[in-house]
This record gives C-alpha cells, structure tokens and sequence, in this order.
C-alpha cells in the first residue's frame, strides 16, 4: 500500500515539475487538484440537481439564456480573434508549429489564449445547469456529460505543458464552431416562434463533426511525420478525438437518420 502510494506521489510531483513555467503561476494550472475537485463537483451538480428537480417546476430562464449564449458568442469570437492574429503574426505553420516556450510578447499572449480557452470550458459547464434547471433530461445524454467534462482536463494539460504550438488549432477552429453554435442557442432562447429560423439545426451538428475530422486529420499527420511537438498528447488528443466522432456520429444517426427513417 505505502509503495503504491508513493507511486502516486511521485507522479503527482512529476506533474507539478515538469509544466509551462510561464503558465504554472496562473489560476488553476499548476496542480491537477483543483481541476479534478471542479470536475467532481460537476458529477455531484448533475446528481443533485437531478435528484432536487425530480418534483419541481421547470425554472423559467429565458433571460438568463439569451443574455448566457449571446455573452459566450461575444467570448468565443475574442478567443476566435487571439488565435487567428497571434498565429498570424508569429507566422504559425498549419502542419508543424512547436511551442515557443519564450516569455516574448507573442509566446505570451498565445499562451494567454490558451488559458481562456481552458477557462472557458469550465464555464460551459454551465450548459449542463441550465439543462437541470429547466428539466431537459433528454440532453443529460452521456456525449453531453462526457464531451463537457473531459474537455477541463485536456485543456487543463494544454495550457500546463503546451499552451501554443500546434495547441492553437483546435482553439482556432473549436471557437468558431462556437461562435456558431451559441448563436443557434441565443437564437432559441427567443421562444419557439424562432424554430422556423432554425433549420440549420442538423447542419450545427455536421459542422462539430466536420471539426473533430480536421483535428483527427491534423494530430494524426503530426503521429506520423516529424514534428518537434510532444507524441504523448498528439496520440491523447487523437483517441480522444476518435472517441468524440464515434459518439457524434452516432448521435446524428439517431436524430437525423433513424428519426426520418421512422416518420
């Protein structure tokens, strides 16, 4: 018991050690503590919340909703932009970038990106309270818990040890699916008159599915080639990412596929 946990020790000293200097200082970064009591606490808001809304009243939260969603819009098109222009400017290859692990202006300030964009997803968790609050337990789906949390601890080990570098695609091209994606929820908000505006429904879905493509391609290019970017967390982001196409495909086989079939 005593060696089994000193193994877990020395791991945990080895992930405190071995991060980005220039981001260990920031909020939540330097120890996966904090993160995974975040992600526990998710788990216990969804059972409790579940549990707590059993007999109650769905809540009423259309303001909420839209001032939520179009806040995220205006968010994700910040983090959209600092992807976009610091690559731009520090001339970013799309196939290989390492990390530039400099405390340079650019470095920086793509780093600083990545930590929002970490940030971010712990605020989308929000998704899941709302959908609690207003007793939408068809969209508690397993995808749904599943993509929103463990998106935290990837990102989390992006801004610990690769806060740029080939990182910034998936910010680059997950914050313009974003972008999109709560515009559709802002729009819906609205109240049903608005579903007659929101055909595109079925086409949100294809374009998440056409991005866990790109990143499939994207890390599965820099497996096989040579690219001065850490193996380890290219093959994390693509089984990762295999697991996300497998679980979207078949989401949109059962809504738009099977659904039709059945009509």
């Amino acid at each position: 018991m005593d060696s089994a946990w000193n193994r877990v020790l020395s791991v945990h000293r080895w992930i405190l050690e071995n991060g980005d200097k220039r981001t260990d200082p920031w909020p939540l970064v330097y120890s996966p503590v904090s993160v995974t009591l975040i992600f526990l606490g998710y788990l216990c808001m969804i059972w409790a919340g579940s549990h707590l809304m059993k007999n109650r009243k769905p809540f009423e939260l259309k303001i909420v909703l839209i001032v939520y969603n179009f806040a995220m819009v205006g968010f994700s098109a910040y983090m959209f932009y600092e992807f976009l222009v610091t690559s731009w400017l520090s001339n970013y290859s799309l196939l290989c970038q390492p990390v530039d692990y400099s405390n340079s202006p650019l470095p920086l300030r793509m780093a600083r990106v990545c930590w929002w964009f970490f940030f971010s997803k712990i605020i989308e968790l929000l998704d899941t309270l709302f959908f609690i609050l207003r007793k939408k337990n068809s969209q508690l789906t397993f995808l749904h818990v599943y993509h929103h949390g463990s998106m935290i601890f990837n990102w989390w080990a992006g801004v610990k040890y690769v806060a740029g570098g080939q990182s910034f695609f998936i910010g680059l091209v997950n914050t313009f699916v974003h972008i999109v994606m709560y515009t559709y929820y802002c729009l819906s908000a609205f109240g049903p008159h608005m579903q007659k505006h929101l055909w595109w429904k079925k086409y949100l879905t294809m374009l998440q599915l056409l991005q866990f493509l790109l990143f499939f391609l994207h890390t599965g290019y820099n497996l096989i080639t040579e690219c001065n970017f850490p193996d380890s967390m290219n093959i994390v982001v693509f089984g990762y990412v295999l697991t996300l196409i497998m679980l979207f495909c078949n989401f949109y086989y059962q809504k738009y596929v099977l659904k039709k079939k059945q009509k």
